[in-house]
């Protein structure tokens, strides 16, 4: 029996972040005698995912970080790996422009498929000046990945032009998910609610990472014009991240303590899904923001950043688009209009419109194979 094709993914580290949710999404759902995941991180310590990753066969070697001060050894790193691991023929980089000095030891290797995934659009002025200082290099090495990548993956056709530019075919894959969890259940949801004394509560929810990008600062100011109108209301944060403590402390600021729960990263979050009544996603970027997928094929009111998050994100009547520009009433007051909503499962609308993990993962799968005919 022939052994499966090893693809060599590239990360900076398998925490639970969007992309590498989506990327374990399609590990767990590929067909594993055809296909198997290995990964290339550049952190030393574990990642959320490493165990899961292991015990479905999958191998993980740790690099340096790719900082300035470590290009020349992390140059040698990638040569003492691609010599000693003949093996890989297909690079899947999901590290952005970051993935083009991998792709580039790979070419003197002759590695024939370098596969560059763009599952982000960066947005400098609402970043960081740490971040705006790397925005010339971050667009050097864009350019240079272009040229040596063979194929061009995005999860919308705005991270694609960022990174690929508009001359490049590029394929959009799908951010999909396992719409199986993702289907309304009220005996879940009833069993959460007794388990956290959640009954009778407006419960709102968010899912992501305490970082910038996620404006959690805003979050809470919409919750906090919320609470003072629905007092049994109460949020729910689903993530970890540098900022957290940031916003721990401006909860606390507020009085708001009480009515903030503050979850942590969870392997089990599609549960936690089936109690919140609205699903705040107010980002100051996205690729695409496959949570709000998540909440939509579990029947939610969704509310996320217009002109921000693609349209391509918007499956169901479900999800409503508002600027950033309002303040945080003004955010407030269009919920609210979605408060009595009655809840139901949206989750075959997800797979009809080619969202399902299943169907994906065949796709994909079949794209690997047939790039080494």
């Amino acid at each position: 029996m022939n052994d499966p094709i090893r693809i060599l993914n590239l990360f900076t580290i398998m925490n639970r972040g969007g992309a590498e949710t989506m990327v374990m999404n399609y590990y767990r759902a590929i067909d594993k005698s055809k296909i198997q995941f290995d990964f290339m991180v550049h952190r030393q310590e574990r990642g959320a995912y490493d165990d899961e990753i292991e015990a479905m066969g999958g191998r993980i070697f740790r690099m340096c970080p790719i900082y300035p001060q470590n290009l020349f050894k992390y140059q040698q790193l990638l040569k003492m790996f691609f010599d000693n691991h003949p093996e890989y023929r297909i690079l899947h980089s999901h590290m952005s422009e970051l993935g083009y000095f991998a792709f580039k030891e790979a070419i003197r290797h002759g590695v024939l498929v370098r596969i560059c995934h763009a599952h982000n659009i960066p947005v400098f002025k609402n970043e960081t000046t740490k971040e705006k200082i790397k925005r010339i290099p971050r667009e050097i090495l864009a350019h240079l990945i272009r040229n040596i990548a063979t194929d061009y993956f995005a999860c919308s056709e705005g991270a694609g032009e960022w990174l690929f530019g508009k001359k490049k075919r590029i394929i959009i894959i799908n951010n999909a998910i396992d719409t199986t969890k993702f289907t309304y259940n009220d005996k879940i949801a009833e069993q959460i609610k007794d388990e956290f004394n959640w009954k009778n509560k407006y419960i709102i929810g968010h899912v992501g990472r305490f970082s910038p990008q996620k404006n959690h600062t805003f979050l809470i100011d919409i919750f906090y014009a919320i609470q003072k109108e629905i007092s049994n209301s109460i949020l729910v944060l689903v993530g970890e991240g540098d900022l957290k403590p940031q916003i721990e402390k401006k909860v606390s600021d507020l009085k708001i303590e009480k009515k903030v729960f503050f979850l942590g990263a969870m392997s089990d979050v599609y549960r936690f899904y089936q109690v919140f009544d609205a699903f705040i996603f107010p980002s100051l970027y996205e690729g695409f923001g496959n949570v709000l997928l998540e909440a939509q094929a579990c029947g939610i009111q969704s509310f996320t950043s217009k002109d921000v998050v693609p349209q391509y994100a918007n499956i169901t009547p479900l999800l409503h688009y508002i600027p950033l520009s309002y303040d945080a009433d003004h955010w407030k007051s269009i919920i609210l209009t979605h408060k009595d909503y009655q809840r139901k499962d949206m989750s075959k609308d997800v797979q009809d419109n080619g969202f399902d993990i299943h169907q994906n993962a065949e796709w994909l799968t079949n794209f690997y194979l047939n790039k080494l005919l």
